[in-house]
């Protein structure tokens, strides 16, 4: 088996994901459609297939130990001219992101990297297209508001389409007694279109 491209998230709820994504593809972003809405925590990694139930286990035991918080997002930011990006800023909720990230990121664990850019939880919302197209999302979506409590991250393999697929998700909190660790997990039983 070879590797396997990796990314861990908190996905951006419903109506709130659909409707930042419609914005996203509306803004000429190609790659609008193979990336669900999402906070980061974990950027695209490159990991062994071999290494996945260890990846597995390690977000399990983060998500056991961690207890929901109020996210909310709330008008927009860009990281221009550092690079093509205009985001969804998140007004609160940014610390438990942070310390979140922080975990599944731990030297310690199998998802150990470092970041390219200091670690900023935002939700994408054009990336690497036109200026004038990155202007127009930033001032269409400056009052853009949605607030939520986040309780809990997923797992997400990227394609040899690109397209991100959803692989499991890790709800907060601990697991309840005698269930063994996999069987809280989802795992969809096909790959989303």
């Amino acid at each position: 088996m070879g590797p396997v491209t990796l990314g861990v998230s908190i996905a951006v709820p419903e109506p709130y994901g659909s409707f930042l994504q419609g914005k996203r593809a509306g803004f000429g972003d190609p790659a609008a459609h193979g990336i669900p809405t999402h906070i980061t925590l974990l950027p695209p990694t490159e990991v062994a297939a071999e290494d996945l139930p260890a990846v597995e286990d390690h977000l399990a035991e983060v998500a056991a130990s961690s207890r929901p918080f109020p996210l909310r997002l709330e008008g927009t930011g860009t990281f221009r001219p550092l690079s093509p990006v205009v985001y969804v800023k998140v007004a609160e909720g940014e610390a438990g992101c942070a310390a979140l990230q922080a975990r599944v990121r731990a030297a310690s664990g199998p998802c150990a990297r470092e970041l390219a850019f200091p670690y900023h939880p935002h939700v994408t919302v054009a990336h690497g297209i036109a200026e004038e197209a990155m202007d127009r999302a930033q001032a269409d979506l400056k009052d853009f508001c949605a607030t939520w409590t986040i309780g809990g991250f997923a797992l997400y393999q990227q394609g040899a389409d690109a397209v991100w697929r959803l692989e499991r998700e890790y709800p907060f909190g601990p697991r309840p007694a005698g269930v063994p660790r996999q069987a809280d997990l989802s795992r969809p039983s096909a790959p989303a279109s």
